[in-house]
């Protein structure tokens, strides 16, 4: 039993996860599966008289897979904690901490920061999940991985669909300015903690082939890229609440 668990939590020498198959696509296809059912039985849901417990579930489940992270590395030594890797700075985790207490609290700010980070951010992390490479579906970190980021958009999808919850124009420089601070926060910590340190991929482009590759290692023009990437998203997730603000507008007059 102990070997197998110190298998299952560990993480492999080889390569057991490749972008682009089945391991990559099936959690995706069930997350849209899923976020079509509750569109689908959005009424029903909102109509519910304990509804609040499909959102304590989907905090439930946010906050113990960022937490079981790093649950796992201080019960295994071999594999941490280790301070270069493994500090809570990265914005697919603080969307899952974000979005823990944004369906707890119906939180319209929270909902703002989560909506352009994830679709804006985290969804890098879903095209190539790079921190896979050696962790396929026979590791913990494997569904650890896939938990967060997906529940996420869940949690996302929910607040749009069942409490009608949507980005205004305010919400956008909102989300910006959160960013931004965590970019400060990303880049202090790659000085202080030295060469190992990579968060918010600023200092360098990732070891495992990624879309971040492209990127350049000058540490300003990449910089410079990574805003301007960003800036484009931010405003490309927000074009169709905008396009159904105009149409409205319209049809209102």
């Amino acid at each position: 039993m102990l070997e197998f668990l110190h298998y299952f939590f560990g993480e492999g020498e080889q390569v057991e996860f490749e972008i682009f198959t089945l391991a990559h696509f099936l959690p995706i296809l069930v997350t849209s599966l899923i976020i079509y059912l509750i569109y689908r039985s959005r009424r029903s849901i909102r109509e519910m008289k304990h509804e609040e417990i499909f959102r304590y579930i989907l905090a439930f489940a946010l906050i113990i897979s960022e937490m079981s992270y790093y649950w796992r590395l201080i019960a295994m030594p071999s594999l941490g904690p280790n301070p270069v890797e493994h500090l809570p700075i990265s914005v697919c985790g603080w969307v899952a901490i974000f979005g823990c207490f944004m369906v707890i609290g119906k939180s319209q700010s929270l909902f703002d920061i989560c909506y352009f980070w994830a679709l804006a951010g985290s969804v890098f992390a879903l095209i190539t999940p790079t921190v896979l490479t050696y962790a396929g579906p026979t590791r913990f970190r494997y569904y650890q991985f896939w938990t967060e980021h997906l529940v996420s958009y869940i949690a996302i999808f929910y607040m749009i669909f069942v409490h009608n919850m949507r980005p205004y124009k305010i919400s956008l420089p909102k989300a910006y300015i959160a960013l931004v601070i965590l970019a400060v926060i990303a880049y202090y910590a790659n000085t202080l903690i030295g060469p190992g340190a990579n968060y918010l991929f600023m200092a360098r482009p990732e070891a495992a082939p990624s879309v971040l590759d492209i990127l350049p290692a000058n540490f300003s023009l990449r910089l410079f890229i990574i805003a301007a990437v960003i800036t484009a998203l931010f405003v490309l997730v927000y074009l169709p609440w905008y396009v159904m603000d105009k149409k409205r507008q319209k049809l209102s007059k």
